[in-house]
Order: C-alpha cells, then structure tokens, then sequence
C-alpha cells in the first residue's frame, strides 16, 4: 500500500516526536516509589548528612521519599559497586566523594571503572580540610610550620581519617609540595585521629571542618590555614595553604551519581532539583554549618570535577606510593 507523498512525511514527522513525549513523561512520572541514595561511610560523617539533607530536600520537591542507605566497608568500594551495578532507572544513586575518585588508582582491582560506569548527576558541596597542629608544636603559620617540619625530618606525627581519604591526601600533597618529612598514622576515622590528635600523639592533621572548629575557639587545638584555593567562609580569618605553597589545593566534595545508562532526563531533573536545593537560603545554612560551599551546575560540570579529581590524586597516589590499608 502506497502513501501520499504529504501524509508519509506527516507520519513521520509524529513518529519521530513518540520518543521524545516518551522521554518527557517519563521524567514527569519519576520518580513513582521510593529513591535510595547509597552512601559509603557510617552514618554520622559530612558525607552522610549531606546526603541526608538532599534526600529530605528532594523527598519534599519530588513527592517520594529518597532514603539514605548507608554501605560502609572497603574504603567505599562496596557501596559504590553497588550502585554501579544496579538497574539504571534512577532509583539507586550514589553519594560520591573525594574517595571514589582516589580509589581508581589507590585500588589496583577493582571490579568496576567509576569514571566508565557512573552517570554524574551534580555536585553538592565543597568542604576545606584545615591543617591544624597541637598546642605542643611551635607553629602558627604554615611558614613556620614547614621549618619546624625541616627541623625535625621524620619526628613529626600526622594524623588522617585513614589511607585514600581527604585528610591523608591533602598531608601527602602538602608534604610532597612543600618537601617536608611527616610520619603518617592512619586512624579508621576522623574521629579517632582527632582524639589523639587532641592528646598530643599525634602533632598534625590536615582534617575536615566538621565538628573540629570548635576546638580552635577553646584553644584546644591551632588552626593555621584552609587547604581550598579560597579563604573558608566558616573561617574567613585563616589564610590558605597556597598562600604560602603556591598551587597548593585539596578539599573534600560530595555530589550524587547513578549507574550509566540511567536515563538523561531523569539526570536532568534530579541535577535540576538539587541545583535548586543548594540555591535555597536556608538550604545554604544547612550546609554552610558543615563548612560547605555550593556545587551549583550541571552533570557536565560534575563530571569534569571527578575526572579532573581522578587525575590529580591519581599522581600523588603513584608517586608517594600509598597503598591501601
């Protein structure tokens, strides 16, 4: 049977426009029942309640409540393989870290390739580690410190959270950027590294703004400079590290990412509601007291950051040869 020449093209034309009221009406109906967000550390840490606060802010907007799973173990590699592995229907998303992107080189066998096998949805927050010392050390600013440092070659303690985390990195990338000797004593958590660190045990730790800055005011500890490219506006006083090394960066992020091949408009529509969850104000001061400051943009942007992140950790985690715990 033949079609007039006007009617095939008209036929056409509707058949090509099916996929695209398809796309819509599916971004329109996500999500129809509950969201997991995975979350690869123990509940209560800077990357769990971030989580919290999305999930609550995007539970409200969307009409379906997005629960935080927490999946600790493996330095994060469990939960997150989780999520790689799952149905790409934007019902499993994944809290991603600083970690996921130091894991690719720190991990030699992985059962997964992040940048490969994860959709980036959107940044959260940016977080400052913060170099502080025990009152014990006789330094006040990271220049005073680095001669301290060269001073005493191997007799100065630094603390982090453990291997691969944003605390050890930004100490190794400090240590290897401004030629200093420090001993690193890997703890299973911020908390812990604190406790000795607090006690004298330890002398150094470049650990993130939750829950620490309160040791600064009672002078229980000396905060001597944030280690992101800007002053932190939780502590608008300290310097930067770069002030003093110049070049020098490290900070902790989280964002949110699913399996690749979830569906571009339901990326879409999560990285635009969460976009607008971190424009809110009182969103913003939500996470502001978690020393956070706003990844606003798109999946695109994301993905740079924790391709651009990969890369970077990737060469201090070769050339200062650490290795899992």
């Amino acid at each position: 049977m033949k079609f007039p020449r006007r009617r095939f093209l008209r036929l056409a034309a509707g058949a090509a426009v099916l996929p695209a009221l398809s796309r819509a009406a599916r971004a329109q109906a996500y999500p129809s029942r509950p969201v997991r967000i995975v979350v690869t550390v123990a509940a209560g840490g800077g990357a769990d309640i971030t989580a919290r606060l999305i999930g609550q802010w995007l539970s409200e907007r969307l009409g379906q409540q997005f629960i935080v799973e927490n999946r600790s173990g493996g330095g994060g590699n469990i939960g997150t393989e989780a999520v790689v592995r799952a149905r790409p229907d934007g019902y499993t998303l994944l809290s991603v870290t600083i970690a996921n992107a130091v894991n690719a080189t720190l991990y030699d066998n992985l059962n997964y390739n992040f940048i490969r096998d994860n959709a980036p949805v959107s940044g959260t927050i940016r977080v400052a580690n913060v170099a502080y010392v025990h009152p014990s050390v006789p330094a006040r600013t990271i220049p005073e410190l680095i001669a301290y440092t060269k001073a005493n070659p191997g007799k100065i303690n630094m603390a982090s959270a453990g291997n691969g985390t944003s605390s050890h990195m930004a100490g190794e990338l400090f240590k290897m950027m401004a030629g200093v000797d420090m001993v690193h004593v890997p703890y299973r958590g911020q908390g812990p590294a604190l406790t000795d660190l607090l006690g004298g045990q330890v002398q150094v730790m470049f650990a993130t703004t939750p829950g620490t800055t309160e040791y600064i005011t009672v002078g229980r500890l000396r905060a001597l400079a944030v280690t992101t490219a800007a002053r932190a506006e939780a502590l608008p006083d300290l310097p930067t590290v770069g002030d003093f090394v110049p070049g020098y960066e490290s900070s902790q992020w989280y964002g949110v990412g699913a399996p690749k091949n979830t569906p571009a408009e339901i990326i879409d529509r999560l990285n635009k509601e969460i976009n607008a969850g971190l424009a809110d104000p009182n969103m913003k001061a939500r996470l502001a007291v978690l020393g956070g400051t706003p990844l606003i943009g798109s999946s695109i942007d994301f993905g740079k950051l924790i391709a651009d992140e990969t890369e970077k950790w990737g060469k201090v985690v070769r050339l200062a040869s650490i290795k899992p715990e």
